[in-house]
């Protein structure tokens, strides 16, 4: 069990920063924010769910993601996304991106600083996404 405090909380997301880490569990819980648009993401083995605090956001899935590069094991990241379909996320909203999807925030609205729970959920390795993903890349 852990309780995190109003403070630790408010902390968190200033920093943009882990809460639970994943070591020793197949789930991690970051405290998230956006100021400006973010680069396009593709994780390989990990299914986010955002649950969103605060602000307003154009968010898109799915697509093609744009001069695509792995930036770490299981990790890839691009400038944006081709095609894809635009969320617009805001306060009190959830969304869950399954492993193997591009998602991107394309654009952050109001107020400057958008805020959101992630909890993300690694998948085992023998998971079908990874060789999926693949396919999602367009260099």
């Amino acid at each position: 069990m852990k309780y995190f405090s109003s403070a630790d909380v408010k902390a968190a997301f200033d920093k943009g920063a882990t809460l639970v880490p994943g070591e020793s569990r197949n789930y991690k819980v970051i405290g998230g924010k956006h100021d400006t648009p973010g680069k396009a993401e593709l994780h390989t083995r990990d299914t986010d769910v955002f649950y969103i605090v605060d602000g307003t956001a154009t968010f898109v899935t799915g697509g093609k993601i744009v001069d695509a590069k792995t930036t770490a094991p299981e990790e890839v990241r691009g400038e944006s996304i081709e095609g894809g379909e635009d969320h617009q996320l805001s306060k009190g909203d959830v969304i869950v991106i399954p492993a193997g999807t591009p998602h991107w925030f394309k654009s952050v609205q109001a107020p400057p600083t958008f805020f959101y729970f992630v909890v993300k959920i690694r998948q085992p390795e023998e998971h079908p996404y990874p060789a999926a993903a693949q396919h999602e890349i367009r260099k």
